[in-house]
Formats: C-alpha cells, structure tokens, sequence
C-alpha cells in the first residue's frame, strides 16, 4: 500500500486543488472522532454525554462538520460532471448521467454494500442464536444510524447535473433559492405547524451546502471572512431568537433537532463553517505541498469511506470487550470516565484500522470501462431509478437498524414503514440499476 501511495501522490497533477481532499478527510475524522466521544456507554445502555454534560454543547458548533463534506461533494461533483461532458462531447444527456452516476457512487456504494451484507448476516446469526440483547441489541440499532449520510450524499449525486445547470445560469442565485425554501419551510413548520412539511428540508438545506461547492468550484467565494460572519451571526441570533436548539447535532429527548431534519440554524451553521475553511485555504495549500503530509491525505483518502463505515463497529467492540473483561465503565463524565477516554479511543482507533485493512479493497475504483462502449441511451432513467433505491435503501436502514431483523421492526421514513430487509433489498436492487445503466450496451 505504501508503494502504491507514494505512486499516487508523485502523480498528482499541479492543477489539483489538495486543500479539498485535506478537507474530506479532516470532515470525516472529526465526525468519526465526535462519535467516540460523545457516546456515553453504561451496562445499562447508550446516552449523549452533551446530554449528560449540556456545558459541552457549543463544542458542535465546531465538530459538527458535516456540511464541509457536502460542500466539499459539491466542488468535486461540478469537475467530475464537466469533465465527462468534455470527454463525451456527442454522447446524450442520458448517457452522460448515468455514467455520471455509477462514477461517482462506486466508491461510495461498493463499500456501503459490503457493510450492509456482512452486519445484515452478523444480525441474522445473532438472532437466530437467540441473542440481541443488551449491548449487542444495541450495536445492531445503531451501528446503521451513520448511513443517513451515504443517503444524502446519493441524493447530492443525483442532483448534481439539473443543480449545476441552474448554478451555471443564476450563480448565487440558486443558492439564495434553496436557501430561501429551507426558510419557508421553517416557517411552514414552527409558525403554521404543517405536518411532514419539516422533511423537504433533507433536500433544501443539503442541496444548499452543495451548491456552495459549484460555488467554489468556479472561484465565486472570493469574501470567505463575510460568509464566515454572516452564517455566524445567523446562526446565533436563530438559536438566541428563534425555536432552534444549541447543539448542531440531534439530541436524545429534545423536541427540536437541528440536524433531523435540518433547519435553517444548521445552514446558517454550514455557512460560517464554509467561510472560516476557506480562510485557512491559502496556508493549509502550502503546508500540502510537503511530500510527506500529501502522502498521508492521499493514504487517508483511500480509507476514509471505509473507515467512516465501521468505525461505530470499533467503539461498540470495544466497549463489549471490556465487558467481557469486567473492566468497570465509570458514569459518564465523571473523572474516572475521562481518564479512561484516551485508552477507549486508542483501542477504537486500533480496531477500525483493522476493519479498515480486512475491507479496504472495496473502496478501490473499479477498472474503467474500455473505450468504444458508451452507455446505453435511455440509461438515465434508470439510473435515475437505482439511485432513489438506494437512497431510500439506505436512508431507511439508518433508521431501524438490524436489531428485530426476524420481528418484523419497522421505522418511518418520512410517513412510510420500512423494515430492515425491505431497506436491504431496495440497496442491492438500486446499486444493481446504477451499475447496469452506467455499463452500457456494450460492456460485458
């Protein structure tokens, strides 16, 4: 592997912007490492320690960087879908789209699709033995719940050529748009109480992050310090004034969540934390030209997707092993649950670059298509189709979990109940539509 990094990095084009893949890998690890430290495991269950300790919870307004991935998907989807429109200058729009689509999702779905069918047999075993319970039911809930990031990032995809249209021909504009819907939708929410109108805003509020991306990717966020105040002085006056919580991230009771679904706080949220990464730009460039730290983002670049999977695997595997072991768990936050945060993290760390090692290959790029083959015409659609599959696949397995896999447990997505092998199968099924579309009439 170190042989095949150094290869990478020594190819890296001069015209690469390195920043942005500093940025993916740096937003993952934060929410990896947010996860390990704010999971508060007794033997008698799982809490939030910001729920135990509510002092903490400005600390979000940091660490909850999941829309610098999004705005970093952004940037990414605009080259990639101008770049395969130059490369296939006579192809139809269909045919662009749906190779489009299983480019871009492969290294998010090949890897996603290996999770789901090794922790939905794990499940199955579990249950079939009679188990379930205690810790282990409450690995098999909540191992899934990171999924609903897969799914917003495949609704990204799938939106990226209409959206970039729209960015090419309005700029600020259609960010303005979205941005001015997540806030009507607030207002139909809080100040009209409509029922389920809540939901849209999975799309308005992500899609705006996103379109801050194209932003970038054309060189429009040229005044990141006023972007950075702006989304600053949004967010704390919608927290001081309007019904929006502190903490960014969705809180165990809480009536009201920031993130499920998003409001308008959290785009105001996104917007500061995009104008503040684009003002450590021009020294974090620099510091990327050394060999050796572009070595190790292109090293992390290659785990990342990996990595974010299992690393809820690692820390409940952990936690069981030192249950095992009779190792006391001390009560959240106390003294003696601090000094055991460093040696929890260590080992979690530990795991997941074992887990990371055994299914690293099925985040690789699959080989790419020999020319001459372009995809079929009429593959959009279709693609299309495979694409909300998985999305809804995906989405619906973050939800109910692998726990009650042989009761019949079920969870709304949105007003619709899913279940766990009805999430599983609308997963496989979409991956199998994109591939299809995306190989085209003449792959074999």
């Amino acid at each position: 592997m170190g042989s095949r990094v150094r290869e990478l990095a020594g190819a890296t084009p001069a015209t690469r912007d390195r920043y942005v893949d500093l940025l993916r890998v740096a937003s993952l690890a934060a929410v990896v490492l947010g996860h390990w430290l704010m999971a508060a495991v007794t033997p008698d269950g799982v809490g939030n320690l910001l729920a135990v300790v509510p002092a903490l919870q400005p600390l979000t307004w940091l660490l909850q960087v999941m829309p610098v991935f999004f705005f970093v998907g952004g940037f990414s989807h605009a080259l990639s879908y101008r770049s395969l429109l130059r490369k296939r200058p006579g192809g139809s729009d269909d045919s662009v789209y749906s190779a489009f689509l299983r480019a871009r999702l492969q290294r998010l779905l090949r890897p996603t699709t290996v999770f789901v069918l090794v922790w939905g047999a794990a499940a199955l075993l579990v249950q079939l033995l009679g188990g379930g319970g205690g810790l282990t039911g409450v690995t098999l809930r909540m191992v899934t719940q990171p999924l609903w990031f897969i799914g917003i990032y495949l609704a990204m995809v799938a939106f990226t050529p209409p959206l970039l249209r729209l960015h090419e021909r309005y700029g600020w504009g259609a960010f303005a748009a979205l941005g001015g819907a997540a806030a009507a939708v607030d207002v139909l929410r809080f100040a009209a109480g409509v029922p389920y109108v809540e939901f849209l805003n999975f799309a308005f509020v992500w899609l705006a992050v996103h379109q801050l991306g194209f932003l970038r990717a054309d060189g429009r966020v040229r005044r990141p310090a006023l972007l950075a105040g702006a989304g600053l002085a949004a967010a704390c006056a919608l927290v001081a004034f309007g019904p929006y919580p502190l903490s960014m991230v969705g809180m165990p009771g809480e009536k009201v969540s920031n993130m499920a679904p998003p409001t308008l706080a959290l785009l105001a949220h996104g917007l500061w934390l995009v104008g503040a990464v684009e003002l450590l730009r021009a020294p974090a460039t620099r510091l990327l030209e050394r060999p050796r730290v572009w070595r190790t983002v292109v090293a992390a670049n290659g785990v990342a997707m990996t990595a974010f999977l299992w690393h809820l695997t690692a820390m409940f595997g952990v936690y069981g092993a030192l249950l095992a072991l009779d190792v006391p768990l001390p009560a959240p936050a106390s003294a003696a649950w601090w000094a055991q945060v460093p040696l929890r993290i260590a080992c979690a760390a530990a795991l997941t670059a074992a887990l990371v090692a055994a299914f690293r290959t099925f985040e690789r790029p699959a080989a790419p298509k020999a020319p001459g083959h372009p995809a079929a015409s009429g593959g959009g659609p279709l693609a299309a189709l495979g694409a909300t599959l998985c999305l809804l696949g995906v989405l619906g397995l973050s939800m109910v979990g692998f726990n009650g896999l042989l009761d019949g447990r079920t969870a709304l997505l949105i007003a619709i109940p899913v279940s766990a092998p009805a999430a599983v199968a609308m997963t496989l099924g979409g991956w199998l539509l994109v591939e299809r579309a995306g190989r085209g009439r003449g792959a074999r």
